[in-house]
């Protein structure tokens, strides 16, 4: 095994790792067997406060450099990360049961992307000069100071640089809190920063479930809060946050349409639907897990599909010919069951899947049903795991109607050979990320967020900018003041 999945300790704090015992013990369990591979402990409130203590201290002088110099350091980390993909594949594998196959093209390269993009931005953030006659405004673009990332557990080690990353760039200190049910990835991050030179207390990593999240939150020293969760979990925190007027971005769950017309591409609608549905075993926030797909292909499509799943190899995460693994939890399986349970209840067609594996581990069939009514559980709540549901439409407008008809708005898909309809439904589309003739594509360089019920704020590009930094403007009088008296 490249890295020990028993860390060195539980915490990361002011470059350094830091334990304390008398944090609740948290075990972490591999989910392609069951067993647990480690246990770290929670944060103490002593933890807690010398996590929020460091970052304080330390932001002042990481502001204060230029750009350029901070973004070297963000850049020599990505290029650590990069040489170091395979072991942090591995230790993402046993963390998510997640498959190398995708865990080495997919996480660590992702967040080394991270790092490598705000980077090369931290020399660019710069104000502008306003002429007002012969007076003028100049504007600053400053730091935040701390903020707090908290992680959800499917993509650990990118969402923990996807919040790093432009926080640093714009000069803040960071305090990420990784899910307790994934908290290996994250130290691996945060000591690899410090290895590039990243100044001690910068970006600090504690453990820890709601509780510690709240003390975070809820601190008076912390300016940000930036969270990916469910939506349950994302009021929590927002009002926590906003009690304390804190700067917030909130990166919440989905129930994304995806719409197949008919004059699509039948293999790439099928490849899209596979992405959006079972990459990750399903455990993706933007995942498009309302097939709205043509009539008069329903039968091709679902046949080509139920074909191609056949293909999935599913076993041993670790062995790279793997393209399926298990549910991150044994509670999280139990849900998704729930869920398959529900659709054969309220009457939607069972296609393929829909039980678990007999084999160790947390393991569920891709399932598809079809025939699925807008009013079903499967298609009106996030399943968040291998579930598809394929529903029927003929009439553009009706399916547009249906596809909006939904609390969150993270993401939409649509699949057609029509480039004018193409662009036209993406415009419709009630969503911040959408795909046309793809999906699931989450370049760096794009914003990657939702509307409605699926968040605030934007993370990547340099949208993200605007959310880990303030402007401050600067009137300059060259003539005299007149005042009243």
């Amino acid at each position: 095994m490249p890295y020990d999945t028993q860390p060195k300790a539980s915490h990361f704090i002011n470059g350094a790792y830091v334990e304390d015992t008398g944090g609740t013990p948290i075990d972490v369990i591999y989910p392609a067997t069951g067993e647990k591979i480690a246990t770290v402990h929670a944060a103490t409130p002593e933890i807690i406060e010398n996590a929020i203590t460091s970052a304080k201290k330390a932001q002042a002088a990481w502001a204060a450099l230029s750009g350029t110099e901070r973004g070297r350091i963000l850049r020599r980390a990505s290029e650590i990360m990069r040489d170091r993909n395979h072991d942090l594949s591995v230790l993402e594998t046993y963390d998510t049961g997640k498959p190398y196959q995708e865990t080495s093209v997919v996480d660590a390269t992702s967040g080394a992307d991270a790092l490598e993009y705000f980077g090369g931005m931290a020399a660019t953030l710069t104000g502008e000069h306003i002429q007002l006659g012969e007076n003028w405004v100049y504007t600053r673009r400053e730091a935040l100071g701390v903020c707090v990332g908290i992680g959800a557990w499917n993509y650990p080690t990118q969402i923990a640089c996807w919040k790093g990353a432009p926080a640093l760039a714009c000069g803040n200190a960071m305090i990420f809190k990784p899910s307790e049910m994934t908290p290996l990835c994250a130290l691996k991050v945060a000591e690899i920063l410090h290895e590039a030179g990243l100044p001690a207390g910068l970006y600090n990593v504690v453990q820890g479930m709601g509780e510690v999240g709240n003390a975070l939150v809820t601190d008076a020293r912390v300016d940000k809060v930036s969270l990916t969760g469910s939506v349950p979990t994302g009021r929590k925190v927002y009002a926590a946050a906003a009690a304390g007027i804190k700067h917030v971005t909130m990166e919440l769950g989905g129930k994304s349409p995806m719409i197949v017309f008919e004059d699509a591409d039948i293999e790439n609608a099928v490849g899209g639907a596979i992405l959006g549905n079972f990459y990750s075993s399903g455990q993706v926030c933007s995942n498009g897990t309302r097939v709205f797909v043509h009539k008069a292909i329903k039968e091709q499509f679902l046949k080509r599909l139920t074909e191609r799943l056949g293909n999935a190899v599913i076993g041993d995460p670790m062995d790279p010919e793997t393209s399926f693994g298990p549910m991150v939890s044994e509670r999280q399986m139990n849900i998704v069951l729930g869920y398959i349970e529900a659709g054969k209840q309220e009457g939607a067609r069972l296609v393929t899947g829909g039980a678990k594996l007999d084999r160790e581990g947390y393991y569920l069939e891709p399932t598809v049903f079809a025939d699925v009514t807008d009013t079903m559980t499967i298609a009106r709540e996030e399943i968040f795991g291998p579930v598809m549901a394929v529903l029927d439409f003929e009439d553009e407008d009706d399916v547009m109607a249906r596809a909006n008809d939904t609390e969150f708005g993270l993401a939409a898909g649509v699949f057609t050979r029509d480039l004018t309809r193409a662009h036209r439904v993406a415009a419709r589309f009630e969503a911040g990320t959408c795909y046309i003739n793809t999906y699931n594509d989450a370049p760096v360089e794009a914003p990657f967020g939702g509307s409605k019920n699926s968040g605030v704020g934007r993370e990547n590009s340099k949208a993200a900018i605007e959310h880990y930094s303030q402007l401050k403007s600067v009137f300059v009088r060259m003539d005299d003041v007149d005042a009243p008296f």
